[in-house]
């Protein structure tokens, strides 16, 4: 089968590769739609291996090179001995995480996402989603209804993760929200804290043209862009009593975004870090004690988020396919998805490889 496997930084490959072995016990062979491009599968690409395992996996044994993609969904194939959950001809979303399901501190507790021994199908797995085929557990599986489409299915992932972000800020009805990077996970937030019922919405990047996106996608957000305007003057310029926003949701994983969080956020209120560092960033903590403030990691999400995230979506109330902004084959992934991806002035957001074209 035809496959884009990561070798080494700045070199990916598509080649012909073994169709996975049919599937054992607990197992489900996928034949893969649509996948997404990642800002995790671009860092892999720039600067990998990251993720991927030098050395195989502690729990999976999987080592580059490696398939990528973990934003994916697909069609089951087959399915192996004990499979209830679905069957041949499902349509399905891959929920990636892949863990001990028992004998693990966390897993025992139900937060399977913070297991010690973490895989993750694409990046640490014998599978990937920038393939035709994906053997996958039964876990990882989850049925989408008829009125999801396949591009929305390989959308659920990225969607979960901003889904779990303003769950940890407590974005409730009314709440006035600042998201601080507007790429896919920034763009996918805006819109989860609207469907979770936020009236107020800020959204800050440097380049103009995705704060044009966010604002056809959403009329009402303010936008800003902090080489023109400081964040936080923004925000509580338009916040009620002038005091800041009730959450701010860090997607970049930039130390001047997280400044601007900690700056823009009312007293007592909550800054949700979802973007990754690259490196430790000083915040000023004299202002973190003095405003009362709440800073909160949010990694990746629950594994059980799948089926709210998919109604979400199915329903309209989080329209993700609102990010898409253009669709490739796999025969181009990577001049025409990561190197556009990377390009600073770039005009894309989300990128969805067809796989069947």
């Amino acid at each position: 089968m035809k496959a884009l496997r990561f070798h080494a930084a700045k070199d990916l490959r598509i080649e012909d590769i073994a169709k996975p072995s049919a599937p054992a016990r607990g197992q489900v062979l996928v034949r893969n739609r649509f996948v997404g491009i990642c800002g995790t599968d671009l860092h892999e690409y720039s600067y990998g291996p990251i993720f991927i395992p030098k050395e195989p996996h502690p729990f999976t044994g999987a080592h580059g090179p490696q398939v990528l993609g973990h934003e994916f969904g697909g069609v089951v194939e087959a399915v192996g001995e004990g499979v209830t959950s679905v069957a041949v001809g499902d349509r399905v979303s891959i929920q990636p995480l892949i863990m001990p399901r028992s004998g693990d501190y966390f897993a025992d507790r139900g937060l399977f996402h913070l297991s010690t021994e973490l895989a993750l199908v694409g990046l640490s797995w014998q599978s990937g989603g920038m393939a035709e085929y994906a053997l996958v557990n039964d876990y990882n599986v989850q049925k989408v209804p008829d009125d999801m489409t396949d591009e929305e299915a390989a959308l659920v992932e990225p969607t979960a993760v901003a889904v779990y972000a303003c769950d940890r800020g407590g974005v409730t009805a009314g709440s006035s929200v600042l998201v601080t990077g507007a790429g896919p996970i920034g763009m996918l937030t805006l819109l989860a804290a609207r469907a979770a019922g936020a009236a107020q919405l800020f959204i800050s990047d440097v380049n103009d043209a995705r704060l044009d996106f966010a604002k056809s996608i959403l009329p009402d957000v303010i936008t800003i862009n902090p080489k023109r305007d400081n964040p936080g003057d923004v925000v509580r310029s338009w916040s009620e009593g002038k005091v800041g926003c009730d959450v701010a949701i860090e997607c970049v994983g930039n130390e001047h975004a997280l400044k601007a969080c900690a700056d823009a956020v009312r007293k007592q209120g909550v800054v949700v870090q979802t973007g990754l560092h690259p490196h430790e960033n000083p915040l000023d903590w004299f202002q973190v004690t003095f405003k009362d403030i709440d800073i909160r990691g949010s990694w990746a999400y629950p594994t059980h988020y799948w089926p709210r995230v998919i109604r979400l979506i199915a329903s309209g109330l989080l329209p993700a396919k609102q990010v898409v902004t253009k669709r490739i084959t796999l025969d181009t992934a990577v001049l025409e998805g990561f190197d556009t991806l990377l390009d600073p002035a770039g005009q894309h957001l989300k990128i969805l490889i067809d796989l069947q074209k």
